[in-house]
């Protein structure tokens, strides 16, 4: 008999939250047969990143997944033997209470946010009994490092990206309606958070002497490049040129497409959780933005992240990626974004080969969904 799963996420940050729920639900059950639900309370957002969602669907089968709209009051449910909160979501007080006279107890996990913090290793896995019901949670934490929950990634993605950059990157340029990179031209990807450095790196990239095309999905950045190209407004399928720039605005991606995108382009700007895992298998080089958090607690997180991933660069790439990536997050540089922006340029050959390595080096912290399923085995033995 298959292990039942439930798991529940609300969608709180641009896609973000729900698009690993998704990523975890579907390899659960492509990856290990289980049965699984996903409880959504945005089923339209949901809808963005993967279209065939029925946003007003009550109960939907999608991809071997069962996907359950998740309202207010919540409707009685039989917990499944396996309970996920995704991301310290509240599960529903009347699901609670159910899964308090099941006997056994269901398996209960938060999946915590992504983290290459040190603490996160001696957290990983540890219990937490609830105040009121004979129900113990455990904390589980994604990392960079075997002794965590490792990464989110299905199996066969890596022959999967080297097929399309074999046989289907040609197709996908002419999809987006582009030609093939000229001599000389990088290509970049931009998905962000509201940024303050982003007009100052529009500069470098318009000044710089080699031709540079940014591809930007719809999303929260494009009022910015609207205001940064004196326009009044920016829709996908627009064009624009600005020195050494062009600017093309793409339609909102679903999670596919945003992959093929991420394998395609020569640098990725990437934001949160979910396209930083994504573009880091990518094994392309990237800067990340990490959520904004007040009292700057992000910038730990940006600096422990930048400590795994430069390890073995060489001194002068790592000088220029960690110079990228702190000055897109907003931290204390003395130099301007037109200085970093040609020290990294300066590094690209030897960034490109570090992003190869670094991705290789990633399949050591191990998969998340095999380490989540080997958890709840030893708990239910």
């Amino acid at each position: 008999m298959r292990t039942t799963w439930d798991i529940f996420c609300k969608v709180v940050d641009n896609y973000g939250d729900i698009g690993i729920a998704w990523r975890l639900a579907r390899g659960l059950v492509r990856e290990h047969g289980l049965a699984v639900r996903l409880w959504v309370d945005d089923l339209h957002a949901f809808h963005r990143i993967w279209p065939p969602i029925d946003p007003d669907a009550e109960e939907q089968t999608c991809e071997g997944v069962k996907v359950c709209a998740w309202r207010a009051p919540f409707a009685a449910a039989e917990p499944a033997q396996v309970v996920i909160d995704a991301f310290g979501c509240t599960l529903p007080d009347a699901y609670l209470a159910a899964m308090s006279v099941q006997s056994p107890p269901p398996v209960w996990m938060n999946l915590e946010y992504l983290s290459a913090e040190p603490w996160v290793a001696e957290h990983h896995g540890l219990p937490s009994p609830h105040p009121r019901l004979p129900l113990v949670r455990h904390f589980f934490f994604p990392g960079y490092t075997p002794d965590t929950g490792g990464l989110l990634a299905e199996a066969g993605l890596a022959e999967r990206r080297d097929a399309f950059l074999h046989s289907g990157i040609t197709a996908f340029w002419r999809h987006l309606g582009l030609e093939a990179p000229q001599a000389g031209e990088l290509r970049v990807s931009l998905f962000a958070y509201e940024n303050p450095a982003l007009p100052d790196l529009l500069d470098a990239w318009a000044a710089d002497t080699r031709p540079i095309t940014c591809l930007v999905p719809e999303g929260r950045v494009i009022p910015q490049l609207a205001a940064w190209l004196s326009v009044s407004g920016l829709r996908a399928g627009e064009l624009h040129r600005r020195g050494s720039l062009r600017l093309h605005i793409l339609p909102f991606m679903d999670q596919d497409t945003y992959d093929h995108l991420l394998w395609a382009c020569g640098l990725n700007f990437v934001r949160g959780e979910d396209s930083c895992v994504r573009a880091q298998w990518a094994a392309r080089p990237l800067v990340w933005q990490a959520y904004p958090q007040a009292d700057e607690a992000h910038w730990d997180k940006t600096n422990a992240l930048l400590q795994h991933y430069t390890e073995g660069l060489e001194r002068e790439a790592a000088r220029a990626v960690s110079g990228m990536w702190r000055h897109w997050n907003g931290m204390p540089e003395v130099d301007d974004m037109s200085v970093c922006w040609k020290a990294w340029r300066a590094q690209l050959m030897a960034i490109k080969r570090h992003a190869v390595a670094w991705c290789e080096r990633l399949e050591r912290a191990g998969r998340l969904t095999d380490k989540l399923v080997d958890f709840v085995e030893n708990k239910l033995k």
